[in-house]
């Protein structure tokens, strides 16, 4: 047992009430690592619940914004922050010492993908690290972060072991997935049910407890395994309905036949088929990470996920599509892309946020740019934007008159609900549409200048 580590004076079922009793009280103070779009909004229902919630993360800049009130995450009221900050409900900080002072300790850092495309947990191992640092009898920890199974029990209770604390006597430690939804007005954190896995049962118990203080529904597995399984099952289960119906888009663009109406066609089916749309390539931090996290998983076990990496090939080739999709109406029109003036509308990976992470807009607007293109972008979320390997910045220009009627074309990438598509469906001369938005517009003349995927 490290030094300053108090001695374990309890037994183990004294243990666990005492942390129920806490956790039922909203006596126990909770510690959240990582303040991104699923840390915040943690914290925040922790506080809302009465909870004293501690946040902790390494960038100063988040830190100081909830010290004065104020929110990043477009989903989490500043009045929220502000009111959970002044009441004393919610503080935040970077000084990982304060871990010690914690009794439920939630990770919620990123798990992004080497150049090779196998796992990174590195920051997971960080977050660890100060936590093996300050664990102490009658502890809760959850990890959120996703991840491949086997993660919780091979890797951190391995870690924690080494304290000298027993898993079930002195702590406890489990999985729970994060299912943020960034722009959803429909569903929160609290409205949406969490998945709870302990490495045992008594872990399992006292995390359903935990969460069950914060959201509607709790739905408990058997094992922490079955819960890192769940979360990559429902962004494989996405990743690969739309690298499938992407396909179907290129084929259908091949055969000259709407896709839009098929996939309405299929849709009036009551059973049997569920709905995806084709789109400029997947984006975000989830769908196009976390498959590979499973096939990984997948080779360590001498077992080849070949859907999974087929929908990733498709996918990733959607932006190249769209660039041949823009080449081809320009040449309709006469034009060719080299010295187009190119408007990309929306740039953040979905609609309604300023999220930029593997964002398809990037590689659309790469390709453009290669060909010649001169590109422009409007994007109500993301004034600026960095563009790799480019040296250069970009500034989202206003969606004014003149800037539509002076566009070759107007690639819509991001269909925020903000934007007067009609407004642009009349002024610019040439749209390729990669969202569908344009199709219930009634404007003269718009399915003669109109692309869609």
């Amino acid at each position: 047992m490290k030094e300053g580590q108090e001695q374990v004076v309890q037994t183990t079922g004294d243990q666990k009430q005492r942390l129920f009793s806490r956790i039922a009280s909203r006596e126990a103070r909770i510690g959240v690592i990582g303040l991104g779009y699923v840390g915040l909004p943690l914290v925040v229902e922790f506080g809302n619940s009465g909870f004293e919630t501690t946040g902790f993360d390494v960038d100063p800049r988040k830190v100081e914004a909830i010290h004065r009130g104020e929110s990043y995450i477009p989903d989490v009221p500043s009045a929220q922050v502000a009111a959970l900050v002044a009441s004393g409900k919610l503080n935040a900080t970077t000084d990982f010492q304060h871990l010690s002072g914690q009794e439920v300790i939630v990770i919620c850092v990123p798990t992004p993908l080497r150049k090779t495309k196998d796992p990174d947990v590195s920051y997971i191992m960080a977050a660890a690290e100060r936590i093996q640092e300050a664990l102490r009898p009658g502890c809760l920890v959850v990890l959120e972060s996703t991840t491949y199974p086997g993660t919780t029990d091979e890797v951190l209770r391995p870690m924690f072991d080494q304290t000298g604390l027993r898993l079930d006597e002195d702590y406890f430690l489990a999985f729970s997935p994060e299912r943020v939804d960034p722009g959803n007005p429909s569903f929160q954190t609290r409205n949406i049910p969490k998945v709870v896995g302990g490495v045992t049962a008594d872990s399992t118990e006292i995390a359903s407890a935990l969460y069950g203080t914060i959201v509607e529904h709790v739905h408990s597995t058997t094992s922490a395994r079955v819960a890192e399984t769940c979360k990559l099952l429902e962004n494989t289960f996405r990743a690969v309905n739309i690298g499938m119906v992407n396909e179907l888009a290129q084929l259908c663009h091949a055969l000259k036949i709407d896709t839009w109406e098929v996939i309405a066609a299929a849709s009036t089916k009551p059973f049997g088929f569920m709905p995806f749309y084709p789109g400029p390539g997947i984006g975000g931090h989830c769908i196009p990470l976390d498959p590979h996290y499973l096939s990984w998983k997948a080779r360590m076990h001498g077992f080849e996920a070949r859907f999974i990496s087929l929908a990733e090939d498709v996918n990733s080739r959607m932006p190249e599509h769209v660039v041949h999709l823009t080449t081809l109406a320009l040449n309709r029109h006469q034009k060719a892309v080299n010295g187009s003036k190119i408007l990309i509308l929306g740039v953040a990976y979905k609609r309604d946020i300023d999220d930029m992470r593997e964002s398809p807009a990037l590689s659309i607007i790469e390709g453009l740019g290669s060909l010649g293109a001169t590109v422009t972008y409007h994007d109500p979320f993301v004034p600026t934007l960095d563009l790799e390997g480019g040296g250069h910045s970009l500034v989202s220009v206003p969606l004014d008159d003149a800037v539509l009627t002076a566009a070759d074309c107007v690639v819509i990438v991001t269909d925020h609900r903000g934007v007067d598509y009609r407004r642009v469906a009349q002024l610019a001369p040439l749209i390729v549409d990669t969202r569908n938005v344009t199709r219930q517009l009634d404007v003269a003349g718009l399915e003669a200048k109109v692309v869609r995927l």
